[in-house]
């Protein structure tokens, strides 16, 4: 058990770390540690089923996106035409909401085009809120809103335990493929950047300079058990972090409290409190990892996401992988 070591290090045209000052580079720019943690979470990232039943009984109902998906299928269509919210529209995450897989993973990061394109189609409109679900855990849920944020819609949650608890609750659902395309088209403009991402490098500069969380289950971090990826293991520094503890076993979060305690217990520290390490987030390939992220934005704890994840990591071979339970 332990490190492969790289021969080439780290090296990335789009992201390093600057020693002496510790900025923290990628795609969407540089920050120190500190100013990372200054970058606040956004209020309201969640809703529960009495707050959206509302509003779609008022003037202003939110658009309704259904991401049902799951890693290992079926896919989630099928499920959407089983039954859905009133009004909602199905958004696939593997055509919709990621890039064509390659070197930049299983999901990278779509184009901004063809993200804004997606939204549109599902009736996106600037400055109109957005909910969106999944089927009870929030896990697909959060990779549209991660999405949705990222490239510059500000007015998107999540409904806290999806599907499931919209039918608890006694609240009417369709059945069928749905409503057609919106009246109006959607009027969603993508604004790339709005959430700090990492690329490759940067993760690893993370993992060495602060907190970089696995968000994948721990028999995947250790390397026993490998179901969508080619390698087994987990990033060198990485603190092994599983999503599935930040929800109960309803699928809804846990209280922001108990968010935070579980954090510090992995080494994240309040954003306000001085000396804070930044925070980053990855796993298979950037949908768990944006849940990971939502919980810790419920939690008040801002964190960067590597959409690549450990996908891509593994595509150049110069990457250290480490095995077994420690950090490596």
């Amino acid at each position: 058990m332990g490190v492969r070591k790289s021969r080439r290090g780290f090296v990335h045209r789009f992201a390093r770390v600057i020693h002496k000052t510790k900025r923290l580079c990628g795609p969407t720019g540089c920050a120190t540690p500190a100013e990372l943690a200054e970058r606040k979470p956004v209020a309201d990232s969640l809703t529960d089923v009495t707050e959206l039943a509302a509003e779609l009984g008022g003037p202003r109902p939110p658009a309704l996106l259904d991401v049902r998906w799951r890693l290992t299928g079926p896919p989630g269509i099928e499920s959407y035409r089983t039954g859905h919210l009133p009004g909602a529209r199905f958004v696939d995450l593997d055509r919709d909401l990621a890039g064509p897989p390659g070197a930049g993973g299983r999901h990278p990061l779509p184009a901004a085009g063809d993200f804004q394109d997606a939204m549109r189609r599902a009736g996106v409109r600037d400055g109109w809120p957005v909910v969106v679900y999944d089927e009870a855990d929030s896990t697909a849920a959060a990779r549209a809103w991660w999405l949705l944020r990222y490239f510059g819609h500000d007015r998107v949650r999540v409904l806290d335990g999806g599907y499931q608890a919209w039918l608890a609750a006694g609240q009417p659902v369709r059945g069928g493929p749905g409503p057609g395309p919106a009246g109006a088209p959607g009027t969603f403009t993508a604004r790339p950047g709005q959430l700090p991402l990492l690329d490759a490098a940067g993760a690893a500069a993370l993992a060495r300079d602060g907190v970089l969380l696995d968000a994948r289950a721990a028999g995947r971090y250790r390397g026993e058990v490998e179901p969508a990826d080619p390698v087994a293991g987990h990033i060198p520094g990485a603190v092994s972090a599983p999503t599935t503890a930040n929800v109960t076993a309803a699928g809804r979060f846990l209280d922001p409290d108990a968010l935070r305690a579980r954090f510090a217990g992995l080494g994240v520290g309040a954003a306000r409190d001085p000396g804070t390490p930044p925070v980053g987030v990855y796993c298979g390939s950037g949908v768990t990892a944006a849940h990971e992220v939502l919980a810790l934005d419920v939690a008040g704890l801002p964190a960067a996401l590597y959409l690549g994840s450990w996908s891509e990591w593994i595509t150049d071979p110069a990457r250290p992988v480490a095995t077994g339970p420690e950090r490596g």
